[in-house]
């Protein structure tokens, strides 16, 4: 007689129905625990200090959420390790959705720097929704001698080793957005490392060094103010803040793109049901003209999404920053 049930390879029968049962009884609880979610205090763990964008997307999430819950939403910043603090508080946390975290690009790129890390960047963590994406925006300064896209390919290929630019660190994103600018654009600059944005940005300023690929809302006053051009923003759109910088694509290097962005993640294991409800919410909030108009004086949108996009996207993004660092030969100091 045939029936659904195919008993597991060397399995007892016996065995493979408890085991089913038991299934069963977990996904009950889970169905039960999304129910009542939440009852209790919700964290999120910003991996930076105050004031960045990974920071104020959490703070925009987590006062809606409580204000839409009735329950306390609490943003923890823990920074230290290019972000990997936090990240390593998250991934031991509860799987129970009470515990998330406000991660950027650093995210993805530390596994390109670091063969041994305390969590898995990709298999730890499951996403939840994008919080804001955006342009970070090429800069030259005066020193650069260099008024567009094409006319710094022209003479970096003309003068190898001539042009060198800023960063905000070995491996940070700003670092990444050059290196992949150079890889297309088949030039030799010399990389300036800095400890920061205001370091590179400053430096940038005074002609020090000629070129900069920095986050657009810190460069945009400079380039308002004529201290400094915008040679290109790295998006293939251009951004509202600045409508006349055309992006680095129209401008003379096809198919280049480097993007801005910010997600919220929990724990790998937290139940698809709990997941599901915060994305929903989150997703909602993202949307509100509020929350709208918060992200768009700083340049960036929230592009709708779902948790499986996401984690999609995320595994492209750590593929890609391994190959950048290992063509690149950028390693963590």
């Amino acid at each position: 007689m045939a029936t659904g049930w195919k008993p597991l390879l060397g399995i007892p029968l016996s065995v493979a129905i408890g085991a089913a049962a038991a299934s069963g009884t977990h996904a009950a609880r889970a169905a039960e625990s999304a129910q009542t979610y939440p009852s209790k205090p919700i964290r999120i763990v910003v991996g930076f200090t105050p004031g960045g964008v990974a920071d104020i997307a959490a703070r925009v999430v987590a006062t809606k959420l409580a204000d839409n819950w009735k329950q306390q939403v609490v943003v923890d910043n823990r920074p230290g390790a290019g972000s990997a603090i936090g990240t390593g508080i998250v991934a031991a946390a509860e799987p129970n959705g009470y515990t998330m975290i406000s991660v950027s690009a650093a995210h993805a790129i530390l596994p390109a720097l670091y063969s041994k890390l305390p969590f898995d960047s990709e298999r730890d963590f499951s996403g939840v929704a994008v919080t804001c994406t955006g342009p970070l925006l090429l800069i030259a300064s005066s020193s650069a001698g260099v008024k567009s896209v094409k006319e710094l390919i022209a003479l970096a290929k003309a003068k190898p080793g001539y042009l060198n630019f800023a960063s905000a660190g070995v491996g940070s994103a700003t670092h990444f957005a050059m290196e992949v600018f150079k890889s297309k654009a088949g030039i030799n600059l010399v990389h300036v490392p800095y400890k920061g944005v205001p370091e590179a940005l400053t430096d940038t300023l005074t002609g020090r060094v000629q070129l900069f690929i920095s986050p657009l809302i810190n460069a945009m006053p400079q380039v308002k103010g004529g201290k400094v051009l915008a040679l290109g923003v790295t998006t293939t759109f251009r951004s509202d803040l600045l409508p006349d910088v055309p992006t680095i694509t129209e401008s003379g290097l096809p198919g280049y793109r480097a993007e801005s962005w910010h997600a919220l993640l929990v724990p790998a294991k937290t139940p698809r049901a709990i997941v599901s409800r915060l994305h929903a919410e989150i997703a909602r909030i993202l949307q509100q003209p509020d929350a709208r108009e918060q992200f768009a004086k700083l340049g960036l949108v929230s592009p709708p999404t779902t948790p499986e996009a996401l984690d999609q996207f995320i595994r492209g993004e750590i593929a890609t920053y391994k190959e950048i660092a290992r063509t690149s030969s950028i390693k963590a100091e």
